[in-house]
């Protein structure tokens, strides 16, 4: 193991399985891109512009779909360019660049969608003392937290992934992840793949135990409530749902993909579900925020309409 020599630049071999109709593939990873781009950037514009959306809840899906136009450039410019290129050479640096990035977009999605369980928790379940239990400053706190809880323990295990050695430069992807290259390491990986293990535990128990308990309390009340409260938490509650499903099921299938040894099985089909949580999530979430949530539909056709509202003591006027 003295004589080992160090790559420096890895082969991302997935894009091969395109190249018949790449330029297809070009077209639709660039419509995809720009409907994100769009459908994010116009829910962040909506909320920002209307001072009726600077609630705890609005200042939250802002902050998912800032995350969403994030993850989704840490990905598709890269995929765009490789398409055209014909050359599905990876530098190592920006391998792990990559890496950090794509991670830390997953983390902050699943912080995000935690916390806003919990928002949904003290709405419906403590709705008199929201206000009180949901003050700016402990909203402006979490949305911190959402950053940097996961950049700290991310970064932290990432640290033990940069200095290796690395042997292989086969990534049967289109992209780099994480496990796929410490796979390609020169040496022992024992250790790395428990505390790979350790560091997944610390990000997703807390969340997860989060999620269910803000939603075992939502539906205790629930089971007791009016038919009209129970059809006001749910219309709340529904798009949150929605997201969080889509994140698991992105999550679950990326880590049993990532974990097992099928390359042989690689495929087109294999290599977009691959891509299900990088490509679908940040285009799926603001479309169901701005179609379930009616002050967000209101908004966005202001925003088009070229309407505003003005308010006067009593009463909102439109113009």
């Amino acid at each position: 193991m003295e004589n080992v020599s160090a790559v420096t630049s890895f082969i991302l071999t997935a894009y091969t399985e395109l190249e018949e109709h790449r330029y297809l593939y070009f077209v639709f990873f660039l419509l995809v891109y720009m409907l994100t781009l769009l459908a994010n950037s116009v829910l962040i514009l909506v909320i920002c512009i209307d001072r009726g959306l600077h609630e705890p809840m609005y200042l939250f899906i802002c902050n998912l779909a800032v995350n969403e136009l994030y993850g989704s450039t840490s990905l598709l410019p890269s995929i765009l360019c490789h398409l055209l290129s014909h050359n599905y050479e990876i530098s190592l640096t920006f391998c792990l660049l990559q890496i950090f990035c794509l991670h830390l977009y997953g983390s902050v999605d699943f912080t995000i969608l935690a916390v806003m369980g919990y928002d949904r928790y003290v709405a419906i379940c403590r709705p008199l003392h929201y206000h009180l239990l949901m003050p700016h400053r402990k909203v402006c706190t979490l949305i911190l937290m959402c950053w940097i809880y996961p950049c700290i323990v991310f970064g932290l295990f990432f640290m033990l992934t940069v200095p290796r050695t690395f042997c292989g430069r086969i990534i049967e992807r289109m992209h780099c992840l994480h496990f796929d290259l410490v796979k390609l390491s020169c040496f022992e990986i024992s250790f790395q793949s428990i505390a790979g293990l350790f560091a997944t535990i610390l990000m997703i128990v807390p969340l997860l135990l989060m999620i269910l308990f803000s939603y075992a309390q939502i539906l205790k009340i629930c089971l007791f409530a009016s038919k009209e409260s129970q059809r006001r938490a749910l219309q709340t509650c529904t798009p949150h749902v929605l997201a969080v499903v889509s994140y698991a099921l992105g999550a679950f299938f990326e880590v049993i993909q990532s974990r097992s040894n099928n390359s042989h099985v690689l495929h087109k089909a294999h290599m977009f579900y691959s891509l299900y949580s990088l490509v679908f999530t940040p285009i799926f979430n603001p479309v169901v925020y701005g179609i379930c949530i009616q002050t967000i539909r209101v908004g966005i056709y202001k925003l088009f309409s070229g309407k505003t509202t003005k308010l006067t003591p009593g009463k909102v006027v439109m113009k």
